[in-house]
Order: structure tokens, then sequence, then C-alpha cells
């Protein structure tokens, strides 16, 4: 009763306020008047002097140090590592505790049983004894020494899986979405998902020939055994080195697509079907959207391409920003390697390798506009752009509980909270918000699973997993090992829990500058306790998003509501996403101490209970309503509590 008459004192009349967060700064600057390359900023100068990503990497791995130089690091990173040193040891006078995080390519985020019981037994010998689902539907080993990484990453490779791009200035793990349905458009989908995984990894050999051991490993991908048996006479390298004489590849005898400085920044690519978007398609690269024909036996038509999106910035620099990708048209299907090729050839050649921070593709579609980032990719592709195809509206699902697949067999997705695959006790109090942590035993219920039914997984974009191509009889024998370690049924986990996400943060990150994923767990229960205290039904949910800094990991400038780390116990409050993942969010406050958070987002909840439309969604609510009418309304709120009190 006491927030109601605290209301109608407010008297505030609601605005349909619309924030466009997709900073535009269009110029009449064509391709052929991007300025020059003035200086070669320092990491160009160090991908030029490896030579290729051998040095002087190759010439540190077997030193007595436990660490590598800045130049071997960044090298490194085209390798899947980042070296990084855990902040919560660290002490005056003493050495770092210096260890590598090795991040693993998945091509649509499949994951054999083999490899996963290989995984799971070296995090154990090497790790830190758990793994982590990424963002981008991979797994991450944690805690390598160095003088592991060899045989580590030589166990990965004799696994049919590979470490080669999951980080460095290349295209990243492609992603699809995760549901492993059987009907032809979402088998498309991750046909050309791990296609162009393998047409944009680097070429040069080192990649590979630095990490085997006496015995040359020669597996093949586990991913590519899959494109073979789709299309046998795909020939993925004569793709790439297709050559149409316009500029796409270049002379270089190593590195035909990339060159010998790889791309400006890192690239991201995903592919999805009309309607799905449980993978944020708008923050890549390139976005592909498999399109059919339904009334012609669901044959490939090709594909609507998005273009220019991505997460990360730089707190108060204007320049850096958050981006959704545009629509910039549809692709037949024999010529989208050929188009996908074309988009790197124009960020290779015109992003900004001066100012690093705005080195991603989505400055140079944001610079030039769509249209004439259009005209760009066209004198590479030699041909005209198609319109884009009218589609159905977006949804979002996250695929978890049970499905059937659509071949009799069936699916199960299970949440794993912020994609910490482990086992946890009561002595873990940072995730003790969970509640009953004793019998928790997230790693041995997976490993048992695997075990038991060798089933392939298949990571999703939320860091859960998916378990595929289940038989209906094995049906009740799963979802015992799950009730036997305390694992519970996805209509149990809480809505908020279910649709969050975190990045790892502290404190291994070097990035970070405050906590995200220890401190979730705390913040979702704060989160439903003010839901409660505001008069929210329990079923209430919002897609909820934490960062310890602002590149972006978790995607949180996509959540209805999201904390970005500003500072120590500080952070950005971004709201207005989009429960459909869609639009970008806005900035409520900056530097909200931790302390405060409760007290910042209590009226928010407040004016979206009295206030919002039927079902409208919370972010959807915060974009119409607008950052003026809530921090006004938040203001006089906030000041008669303090009077009250």
């Amino acid at each position: 009763m006491m927030m109601m008459i605290i209301f109608a004192m407010v008297s505030i009349t609601i605005t349909a306020l619309r924030m466009n967060n997709n900073r535009k700064y269009m110029t009449s600057m064509t391709s052929t008047e991007l300025p020059p390359l003035k200086k070669l900023q320092k990491i160009e100068q160090i991908k030029l002097n490896s030579q290729y990503l051998t040095y002087p990497l190759k010439d540190e791995l077997d030193n007595d140090e436990v660490y590598l130089s800045h130049d071997a690091v960044i090298v490194m990173k085209y390798h899947g590592s980042y070296m990084q040193d855990n902040r919560d040891n660290r002490q005056k006078d003493k050495d770092k505790e210096y260890s590598f995080m090795l991040r693993l390519k998945a091509p649509a985020g499949e994951i054999p049983p083999d490899l996963y019981m290989k995984l799971d037994e070296m995090c154990d010998e090497y790790g830190q004894s758990d793994l982590r689902a990424t963002t981008r539907q991979a797994y991450q080993l944690h805690g390598i020494l160095k003088g592991n990484l060899k045989t580590v990453i030589n166990n990965i490779m004799s696994s049919t899986s590979s470490t080669i791009g999951a980080c460095g200035d290349v295209s990243r793990n492609v992603m699809t979405s995760p549901a492993p349905f059987t009907t032809p458009e979402y088998v498309y989908t991750r046909h050309y998902a791990k296609i162009l995984a393998e047409l944009f990894k680097p070429q040069s050999s080192i990649v590979t020939e630095l990490w085997e051991n006496d015995e040359k490993v020669t597996t093949i991908d586990y991913w590519l055994k899959d494109v073979k048996q789709f299309d046998p006479t795909l020939d993925i390298q004569k793709e790439l080195l297709h050559d149409t004489g316009r500029g796409v590849i270049l002379s270089d005898p190593i590195e035909p697509l990339y060159g010998s400085r790889y791309l400006p920044k890192k690239f991201k690519i995903a592919v999805t079907v009309p309607e799905d978007n449980s993978l944020d398609i708008y923050t890549n690269d390139i976005g592909l959207v498999t399109i059919v024909d339904k009334e012609n036996n669901n044959e490939l038509l090709g594909f609507n391409v998005i273009v220019g999106g991505g997460m990360g910035r730089t707190h108060n620099k204007d320049a850096t920003f958050a981006r959704t990708g545009d629509h910039l048209g549809f692709v037949h299907k024999d010529d989208v390697l050929e188009l996908c090729k074309c988009i790197v050839a124009a960020q290779r050649d015109h992003g900004n390798r001066e100012i690093r921070t705005n080195s991603r593709m989505k400055y140079l579609v944001d610079s030039l506009g769509v249209d004439k980032f259009r005209t760009l990719v066209e004198t590479y592709f030699g041909k005209s752009i198609q319109p884009w195809k009218e589609m159905p509206s977006w949804k979002y699902n996250d695929w978890m509980g049970w499905y059937d697949q659509g071949d009799g067999k069936k699916f199960l997705g299970i949440n794993i909270e912020q994609g910490r695959i482990r086992d946890y006790n009561e002595h873990d109090t940072h995730m003790n918000f969970m509640g009953n942590l004793k019998n928790l035993k997230v790693r041995t219920a997976i490993r048992e699973i695997v075990q038991e039914f060798k089933l392939t997984m298949i990571l999703t974009p939320s860091q859960s997993i998916i378990f595929k191509d289940i038989l209906p009889e094995q049906v009740d024998s799963i979802n015992s090992i799950l009730l036997k370690y305390n694992m519970k049924s996805i209509h149990d986990i809480d809505p908020i829990i279910r649709h969050s996400m975190a990045c790892p943060a502290l404190p291994l990150c070097g990035l970070a500058v405050t906590e995200a994923e220890r401190r979730m767990p705390e913040f979702l229960l704060n989160m439903r306790q003010l839901m409660n205290k505001v008069g929210l039904d329990d079923t209430e949910s919002m897609i909820i998003r934490m960062t310890g800094c602002p590149n972006g990991c978790a995607r949180p400038y996509m959540a209805e509501l999201a904390l970005v780390g500003d500072g120590p116990e500080m952070y950005q409050i971004w709201i207005g996403g989009s429960p459909v993942l869609t639009n970008i969010a806005y900035v409520y406050k900056n530097k909200v101490k931790w302390s405060d958070m409760n007290k910042q987002i209590e009226p928010l909840f407040l004016y979206y209970k009295l206030n919002k439309d039927n079902d409208e969604s919370f972010g959807t609510f915060c974009q119409r309503i607008g950052v003026n009418e809530l921090l006004r309304f938040s203001n006089v709120y906030l000041s008669l509590n303090q009077e009250k009190q």
C-alpha cells in the first residue's frame, strides 16, 4: 500500500521515449576514399613479426619460465589460449600464479562423447577440476600450467578436435541454434556452420605442428566428417582458394585470405533459421538465416545476411559502442561461401588497423552505413546482393527441457548455471544462494550420462548443454541420474536463473574490473526478492546478464537488465533489451555501488508492475518509457523513501 501511495505522489505522465543506441556516424566516404594506414599499431607489428603465428611462441614454449612474454601471449591466442593469473592469490613481493585458459573450437556447439570424456579427464589431471561452457558454444579449460599446454592440446587434437582459431584476430567459433531438430532448415544450418568454420580457419601449418609430439597427429576434425557425409562432393579448400580476380584472394602463399597480419580484430559468424533467435544473431559480424522453399520440399534457397553486429565497448569512450547488425540482403546458396569471403576481405582491407578499439567490422559498417558497405562488398563479389527476404518475427527459446527431435528420438536441455560444470559443496560460499549444494554434483551427473549412453552434447549460446539423439526408452534413466545428483527439473528452476548469463570475470580474467559469475547467484536471488516485494509474480521472467568489464562477453547490452563492471565493486545498469534479442539496451545509471544495487533497481520493478501493458516484457517496457521518465520516477521514489527513514 505504501508503494502505491508513493507512486501516486510522484504523478509521472508516461512518455513514449524510444532510445536508439545503434550509433550512426554517417559519412559520405566511399570505399576508395578510406584513409590510408598511417602507422602500424604495435599488435599489428607483432602479428607481422610472428611469421604466421610462430614466433616468439615457438622459442618460449620449452623454456623454464612459467609464463610467456607479451608478444608470445598475443600469438598464443591464435592457438586457442589466454595466459591468466589468479588475482585472489596475488601477494605483495611474490610472483603471480600464472596459468592458461584453453578454449576449444566446436562448430555448431557439438561435442562428441569421447571428446567430452577426454576433457573431463584432463580438467582433473591438468586443470582446476571443472569445465566452463562459453557463450559461443565452446568449452574452456582453466588452470593449465605452461608446461602442460603441449600435452593438453595434443590430446585434444588426438580426440579429433582443435583449438585453432578459438581466439585471436580471425573468425571465432561459428554458432548455430543449439536445437538438434532434424527438419531440413536446421540440418542445413548446422551443415553450413561447420563449412564456414573450416573455410575461415588459419591456414598456417604451425597451428598444428607446434603441438604435435613425436608421432604426427593425422586425425580429421569430427565436424569435417559430418560435412563429408552430408556432401561428399564439397571441397572446402578449393572453395577457399577460388579466386575471382576481384581482390578477395591475396598472393600470400600461407594465408591467401587473411594475409600475414590476419584481420584487424576478432570476427564472429552465426547461422540460424527463421524465428529462432536463441543465439543473439544480431551481435555477430556475419549472421546468416537459412531460407528454404516451403512449397518445394524444403529445398535450400539461400541465406538472409546480417552484418555489423558486436558487443565490445570501452567506458567513457563514445567512439566505442555495442551495435546490432544490419540487414545486408539475400544470397543464393551457390554464392554464400564467396559472399562471406568477400565480407571478410572487406573487413581485412578496410577495417581500422590504426585504433584497435575501433577495429571490429561493426565500426566499418556503422561509418559507411549499410548501403555503402553493401556497395563495398559488391566490388569484391562482382554482382549485386539480392534484397532481404521477408521472414516471420523472431522468437527466443533456450531449448531447455525435453523435446521431440523429429526423427523418433528426443533431446534434453539441461540448465548449467553460468556454464560452470563442476561438483559443488557447502564450502562454495559464493554459490550458496543456489540452495542446498551438498549433493549438487553437476559434473558427475553429466559424466555419468555421457558414459552410460554415449550421447553427443550441444553447448548452447546461454552456457547450458543439450543431449541429443536420446531414445525414448532412455528418458527415465536419464531423469533418474539427474535426480540422484540433485539436478533440478527445468520446471523447478527460477526462470530468471534459467535465462541468465555471466562472464567468468574474477579471479582469472585479466580484463575484469569486478565480479560477475561469482556474484550472479546472489544478484538473481536479490532480483527475485525485489520482484516479489513489488508484487510481480514468481513466474515473471526476464533476460538478466552480468559482466565484469565493458567488453561484453556475456552479451549484456542485449539483455532486458544487465550489470556491466564499471570499477571495483561498481557497475553500470543497462535496461531495455528485447526479450527476443533484437535491440540494444541503454545505460540507466553509471557507477552504482554493489551495496546500493537493490535500492537502485527497486523503483524500476515497481514502475513496471504498475504500468506495463498486459504481458509486456520488462525490456520492452523500458524501451517504451525511456530513461528520462524512469530516472524521474526513481529519483522521487528514492527521495520519499529517504525522507521516511
